[in-house]
């Protein structure tokens, strides 16, 4: 093979591979783009999710150290809020329902407090094809009521 004709063979090698960055590019950069809003979008929703559930738990403990059954359900819902704001997750809409039938069980009788949180959270900011604009996550979580207090 003389030296002009491996010139223009590496040549026509250097021209046939020509725009191929750009075609991986195209096809690469909004890949890695929506890998990475999935994993924003997985982190998210996990922090959601703990911060339901020690909404949760913490709802069912303050409605059960109460001596009402009007008062535990005051004192769990007060106590989910500020714990949903405590850990400044923006809920688009919050529903927080105690159970605090324990009240009405004789003394005596051991009875739990329960206490669901649902929350759904706004993931439209992450514009990933598909996904719905919120996810809705729930929570419960029972705190028993002491056998042998005395309730009103």
């Amino acid at each position: 093979m003389t030296r002009q004709t491996r010139r223009t063979s590496t040549r026509s090698r250097r021209r046939d591979e020509r725009g191929s960055v750009a075609i991986e590019a195209a096809i690469g950069v909004p890949a890695f783009g929506l890998f990475v809003a999935m994993i924003i979008l997985g982190g998210r929703v996990e922090i959601a999710k703990q911060s339901v559930d020690a909404a949760a738990y913490e709802a069912a403990r303050a409605a059960s150290i109460e001596r009402t059954q009007s008062e535990a359900i005051t004192s769990g819902k007060s106590a989910a809020t500020s714990s949903l704001n405590d850990q400044g997750l923006q809920c688009t809409t919050t529903n927080i329902t105690i159970n605090a039938a324990a009240f009405n069980a004789p003394l005596g009788t051991t009875a739990q407090v329960t206490a669901t949180v649902t929350c759904k959270v706004d993931v439209a900011d992450l514009s990933i094809p598909g996904l719905p604009g919120t996810r809705t996550i729930t929570a419960t979580a029972s705190s028993p009521v002491d056998a042998y207090r005395e309730r009103r």
